[in-house]
């Protein structure tokens, strides 16, 4: 007899993820264009209730995004980990778990062992299929939120669904060309239209 606990040999749902933009979405960006202490480190408004209730219905969080302070050598390697350490206790003290942190410290111009492209490095796809390999993701199901069109383009690359936000950047940047599925004011209007959709679906 199956356990009740157990899965049904290939009934096992799929899991699907959402992959936020750190800084202009999830958190706020520094006049300098990066946080050099953890200090610093504001989360913007609402976000921290909104990623836990997405996490309570079943969304892997996943954290994303370009740090050229790193690549260019304004920020070691070290004093970056601090800080991406801090954004995560701070997540995990409110409920959420990070599934995975994605950082690209590389770029074609960068300064030493950090001057070279990477399929990490966004609009790459590399983080998208890494996490679909390691974690079994519905790409075609997971969303990608940021305020830049770097992240949403690599989305669309990707073949997933993707929101632009406000906040941040505010889709200003117009590196590249995108048509988001949804513009909103910021990430907690962005994860309400998707538990909206989430609910009526069921």
């Amino acid at each position: 007899m199956q356990p009740l606990n157990t899965h049904l040999p290939h009934t096992r749902q799929r899991p699907r993820g959402l992959f936020i933009d750190r800084w202009g979405t999830l958190l706020a960006t520094p006049s300098r264009g990066f946080v050099k202490h953890p200090d610093e480190i504001e989360f913007l408004p609402g976000v921290l209730d909104s990623l836990y209730h997405a996490a309570r219905l079943g969304w892997k969080i996943y954290l994303i995004g370009n740090e050229d302070a790193v690549a260019h050598g304004e920020l070691t390697e070290s004093a970056w980990q601090t800080i991406q350490d801090a954004i995560e206790k701070c997540l995990l003290d409110s409920g959420i778990e990070v599934t995975r942190s994605y950082a690209c410290l590389d770029h074609p111009e960068g300064k030493g062992s950090h001057e070279q492209p990477s399929v990490f490095r966004l609009p790459e796809t590399g983080i998208f299929y890494h996490a679909q390999h390691n974690d079994d993701l519905q790409l075609e199901k997971s969303w990608v939120i940021g305020d830049s069109t770097v992240e949403l383009a690599a989305a669309w690359r990707a073949g997933m669904r993707y929101i632009g936000v406000r906040t941040g950047q505010a889709l200003g940047d117009k590196t590249l060309d995108v048509d988001p599925d949804l513009v909103v004011p910021d990430l907690s209007a962005a994860l309400a239209s998707l538990s909206r959709a989430q609910a009526e679906a069921a």
